[in-house]
């Protein structure tokens, strides 16, 4: 399937309607943005880790900048795409419980497991933020010659699971039964 197509996959499983349907459209517009972000990152963290290679073995360049580059457009994409992914039940999952439980459990499975997983996502957003803040606080950067600043990658991790728990919240509260 190509990316494009991806893009536009059905999202059988938000709100549709009311005000939840108008918060899950926007966050549509935000996470299909930030797939294709995530994508380019992808892409560039690629050609960065190339370049490492061709520039070190063939060409006698050392440098060291290009881990923490590729690792911090990695880390970029991950969590920038995790809603996005939560939106089409892309993340792992126990598909194997859906085949063996009646239709009203598995329903009640699936509730429950977006409420536990939009609750640790939504710790994990608030743990992020307080090192967010304290890195731009205490002006933190990485020990190595480049010393790039801490608070870019934090600050992908705080949005991006702010934003997984904000999608999980939509499916938990539009259910299978008030879409």
């Amino acid at each position: 399937m190509s990316a494009h197509a991806e893009l536009n996959v059905s999202l059988t499983d938000t709100p549709r309607r009311g005000v939840l349907g108008a918060v899950q459209s926007v966050l549509n517009v935000v996470n299909a943005v930030m797939a294709v972000a995530s994508a380019l990152a992808i892409a560039a963290a690629g050609l960065v880790l190339t370049w490492e290679v061709v520039g070190r073995y063939f060409l006698g360049i050392a440098s060291d900048w290009q881990d923490e580059l590729s690792t911090f457009l990695l880390v970029g994409a991950t969590f920038a795409s995790a809603a996005w992914t939560q939106a089409r039940r892309g993340h792992v999952g126990i598909d194997a419980l859906s085949l063996v439980l009646p239709a009203s459990l598995d329903r009640v499975r699936r509730s429950l497991a977006d409420l536990v997983a939009c609750v640790f996502c939504s710790f994990f957003a608030w743990k992020s933020w307080e090192l967010l803040v304290e890195a731009w606080v205490d002006d933190q950067t990485t020990p190595s010659a480049w010393g790039p600043p801490l608070w870019i990658p934090y600050s992908c991790m705080t949005i991006g699971m702010a934003m997984l728990a904000l999608q999980q919240a939509l499916q938990f509260l539009a259910g299978p039964s008030r879409r």
